[in-house]
């Protein structure tokens, strides 16, 4: 919508005040679709014998634990930069291309719209292959995906390329908050919330350095951390639960 606004030179409050009332009809049309029944229903339930459920013994943040948080909060990271990437900076890069102000917004739009799909079909890919196989080809289409788009920079390749890179990075803050969820030794919801704080300091510092690199260079070469962040995927994928057996 932005994209259209953009081209056909609508007025700026004009556009604003559709989404705004768009967004509340689409929110009032939905409400009656929300699950019905007390929060309490996701509670764990009770053991056999009818008392409380058993909570997972904490053992501390020894080294082993400290350094999985860290390589899950680096997967993290890794998504967030991606997304934020092309949130921040795809249409600067696309106008620099020469695309105009209809265009200029694709790349976003094509980002957001292939993680939606990823995100869509992630839980089928993630239990066929395992979180590790899938975050492992995510990090591959981000790095080939992008890194093809900035060898060769067109408007199509480049939009086509943030699309690549949306749909790689579909699981992989799920799949980080999940595996930090469930590392032994720690309470339910500790090692989410560190994950969760990590990848808000990722948020914080991708848009100033790519900012910095590309006043020193140009936004081309500071586009290159999310390729970057596609690597550092395929490298540490490891650390994520591979495939589980079918019983």
């Amino acid at each position: 919508m932005g994209s259209a606004a953009a081209g056909i030179g609508l007025a700026l409050p004009v556009h604003l005040g559709l989404s705004s009332l768009l967004s509340v009809v689409i929110a009032v049309a939905v409400y009656p679709l929300l699950l019905r029944g007390d929060d309490g229903d996701d509670r764990p339930a009770p053991d056999a014998a009818g008392g409380a459920p058993p909570r997972r013994p904490w053992t501390g943040l020894g080294p082993r634990t400290v350094a999985l948080l860290a390589v899950f909060g680096l997967v993290a990271i890794s998504g967030t930069l991606v997304e934020d990437s092309g949130a921040t900076w795809a249409a600067v890069y696309l106008q620099g291309l020469g695309a105009g102000a209809a265009v200029a917004g694709l790349g976003f739009v094509a980002l957001q719209g292939c993680q939606f799909v990823g995100r869509l079909i992630g839980d089928r890919m993630v239990d066929r292959f395992g979180q590790r196989a899938v975050a492992r080809a995510g990090g591959g289409l981000v790095l080939a995906g992008m890194g093809l788009a900035l060898a060769f920079p067109t408007v199509p390749g480049t939009v086509a390329g943030f699309g690549l890179a949306g749909f790689g990075v579909a699981t992989l803050v799920p799949a980080a908050m999940t595996a930090a969820d469930h590392l032994p030794g720690l309470a339910p919801g500790t090692g989410l919330t560190i994950v969760t704080w990590l990848m808000r300091v990722g948020f914080l510092v991708s848009p100033p350095v790519v900012g910095l690199v590309a006043d020193a260079t140009s936004l081309r070469v500071g586009l290159l951390v999310v390729p970057v962040a596609g690597l550092v995927v395929v490298l540490v994928a490891g650390v994520l639960a591979g495939r589980r057996a079918r019983m």
